[in-house]
């Protein structure tokens, strides 16, 4: 940072940060749009330096197979970050939405309307896609941001927003509309934390850790998510086949992402005949579990789950499997062990399916679906900048709605309070 220690570069990236959100808050959609399609375009263009960049990040990457799977670029996970952009642009305008209207006695007429949040602190792990997507999200709905991602991924990220800031220039908007943190100095992030005043809003996306620190130590408010403890529950009425598909799709789809089952739980009645088939296909794919014990008398080879094993947001090739009593020994345990994050029931019972909808008290619960589903882009949101878990302004995946607030326009005709 040439001298410059983390807070005072903090200091300057925000007020360029804040000059750019006045001016994006001000911009039309059209300019917004094109922004971000020229972002894309510079993504593309870019392509040769992002994969060079990416691949001194692999080299010196050290961790498990599936943390190395999510910080790993390719041409088509390059391509897709570009079309995330695109897709975003396409998006309705979140901005200026008239959210409520309504008339008092004495004539005056009041609109809550939508409005950016304004300048947005940005703290990721290993994924160095989350860059562009939050980049994407945060220019559309009118707000600058700030991104810090992890020491393994500082190449990448370098390079990905050097690409964006070409793009904003090509739209003739102010690079601090989106900006990186100059390098891996864990003092950065204790910059952010303490960025009161600075910043407006601090979104974490990674691992337990890093959420529990942000929440902890933060002097901004969080817009935070626990780690993605999911489950899938098949239910006694459900269909073999397709349980077979979603378990299988929910947990070895994509491993290392948040919205992967990690807890497989069945209904009594039928764990005799369908678990057996469960964990040959998940075996097949290259599953591990811990199962309790009613699920290993089925399967005498599964490995023993610890009660802490039930808690473990494996985000790995192994699966907690434990045999459960309906629907509602299903929420007893999603309640005991689970994050509020996703969980899912696989039945063709419609009233078995409403009483876990309504039971379940998660961010998002599905029926007959994989868990994988809960993520931006299967919602609609062209891209997500994280899966807020929190009960305060949102839940699920945060999209450009979701990046914003509101303020309140009131019109008179000379009206004078008594």
């Amino acid at each position: 940072m040439g001298g410059m220690d983390a807070h005072e570069h903090l200091k300057q990236a925000a007020m360029a940060a804040r000059h750019a959100s006045h001016e994006l808050a001000r911009s039309s959609r059209a300019t917004r749009d094109a922004a971000l399609r020229a972002m894309a375009d510079a993504l593309r263009a870019g392509m040769h330096d992002i994969l060079a960049a990416n691949a001194r990040d692999v080299a010196a990457f050290r961790g498990s197979n599936a943390f190395l799977d999510r910080l790993t670029l390719t041409e088509a996970r390059v391509e897709a970050m570009a079309v995330g952009l695109e897709d975003v642009a396409a998006l309705p305008d979140p901005l200026d939405r008239v959210l409520a209207e309504w008339t008092r006695p004495n004539g005056l007429r009041f609109q809550r309307i939508a409005t950016p949040i304004g300048v947005i602190g940005m703290i990721y792990e290993s994924r160095p896609n989350v860059g562009a997507d939050a980049a994407g999200l945060c220019l559309k709905s009118g707000n600058a941001v700030i991104l810090r991602g992890g020491s393994d991924s500082v190449h990448s990220a370098a390079a990905i927003n050097a690409a964006l800031q070409r793009g904003l220039t090509v739209a003739g908007l102010p690079t601090g509309c989106v900006q990186v943190a100059p390098n891996a100095d864990r003092a950065y992030v204790a910059a952010v934390l303490a960025g009161a005043g600075l910043l407006d809003l601090i979104i974490p996306r990674g691992g337990k850790s890093l959420v529990e620190r942000v929440q902890q130590e933060a002097r901004v408010p969080v817009l935070a998510h626990a780690e993605g403890l999911n489950h899938s529950f098949v239910h006694a009425a459900a269909d073999p086949a397709m349980a077979r598909k979603i378990v299988a799709n929910a947990k070895m789809r994509r491993t290392g992402i948040c919205g992967a089952t990690e807890t497989l739980l069945i209904d009594r009645p039928i764990a005799t005949a369908l678990l057996p088939v469960l964990i040959e296909d998940l075996r097949t794919l290259g599953c591990d579990f811990r199962a309790d014990a009613a699920a290993r008398a089925i399967v005498p080879a599964l490995k023993p789950a610890t009660e802490a094993d039930f808690d473990t947001e494996w985000l790995d090739a192994i699966l907690s499997v434990a045999v459960v009593d309906g629907v509602q020994g299903a929420l007893d345990h999603i309640a005991r062990h689970g994050s509020e994050h996703t969980d899912a029931i696989i039945t063709q019972d419609e009233a078995a399916a409403r009483a876990f909808l309504r039971g379940v008290d998660s961010a998002v619960a599905l029926w007959n679906a994989s868990t994988q589903f809960c993520d931006g882009g299967e919602f609609g949101f062209g891209a997500e900048i994280g899966i807020a878990t929190g009960r305060i302004h949102a839940r699920g995946p945060v999209g450009l709605e979701q990046l914003t607030t509101y303020r309140t326009l009131i019109f008179g005709s000379g009206q004078v309070r008594p």
